[in-house]
């Protein structure tokens, strides 16, 4: 059986003290501020941009459709397409970051703290693979308008990087895994209620808000690790098929998606 990523074996011995870990949110801001600035990054205005996000963001959604008639998962499947991976804009969320990071790493619990750090990561390098497709579709098929799977996986080879691309998975599962418990730690309910109105007064509601989805979508599961183990068998079995050129890369895997042992029980 795959061994699974958890944010123990993935990123195992990288715990920062807070100097270090305010380091690293600054690095991850300014990286992802300067992918999505035009003058600093032209392929921003990429004719193909568009239409693969689009195109992604309805592969991802198609993908999740065994979690979207389970009550318990539903609500953390669509916080996951719509605020962690994916077609939503993040630079107002992350500019929110920016201006409270001072407070955030006085306030909030480490655990969540580094999960924004790998939330912002995750991204910025998505958004800087989706660059690079965009450039590399633009060479490949410079007159077409509409992606599908032949022409995706062609350019998901071009641009290659297989470890940039495992590290983007490995990003998925522990930004997941960590929001999730992170946001059930004990006290953070509290502290968001305590927030919100000056979160939201000081002009950073963005970031309020994503927390708060967050914590209701992931309040509703009953094994946040379970979730994600899902989620990322199935991420690293299509960039396994689109690597080897699979005809058919997003033909559903065995048994995707399944219940949670407790449920499978009857519970």
């Amino acid at each position: 059986m795959m061994k699974m990523a958890t944010p123990s074996a993935a990123f195992q011995g990288r715990r920062l003290d807070r100097r270090a870990l305010g380091a690293a949110l600054t690095r991850r801001l300014e990286w992802h501020r300067a992918l999505h600035d035009p003058e600093q990054e032209p392929r921003t205005g990429a004719r193909w941009l568009h239409e693969l996000r689009r195109w992604q963001a309805a592969r991802l959604a198609a993908s999740f459709e065994g979690f979207m008639g389970d009550p318990r998962r539903r609500p953390a499947a669509e916080f996951f397409l719509t605020d962690l991976y994916g077609d939503r804009d993040f630079s107002r969320r992350d500019a929110d970051i920016a201006r409270v990071a001072p407070m955030m790493l006085r306030l909030m619990p480490q655990s969540l703290v580094e999960t924004l750090v790998d939330a912002i990561e995750l991204g910025a390098l998505s958004h800087a693979f989706d660059l690079r497709m965009a450039e590399t579709l633009g060479r490949l098929a410079p007159r077409r308008k509409t992606l599908d799977d032949a022409l995706y996986g062609e350019a998901y080879r071009a641009v290659g990087l297989p470890r940039l691309r495992a590290h983007q998975i490995d990003l998925i599962v522990v930004a997941g895994v960590g929001l999730g418990h992170a946001l059930r730690t004990r006290g953070v309910a509290t502290l968001l209620t305590m927030l919100r109105g000056p979160a939201r007064a000081a002009g950073f509601g963005e970031l309020q808000s994503f927390l708060e989805r967050g914590f209701g979508a992931y309040g509703k599961l009953d094994d946040v690790d379970d979730f994600l183990a899902d989620i990322e068998r199935s991420e690293r079995e299509i960039s396994r098929r689109l690597f080897a050129g699979d005809p058919q890369p997003f033909a559903p895997l065995p048994d995707a998606h399944p219940p949670s042992a407790r449920r499978r029980r009857g519970r």
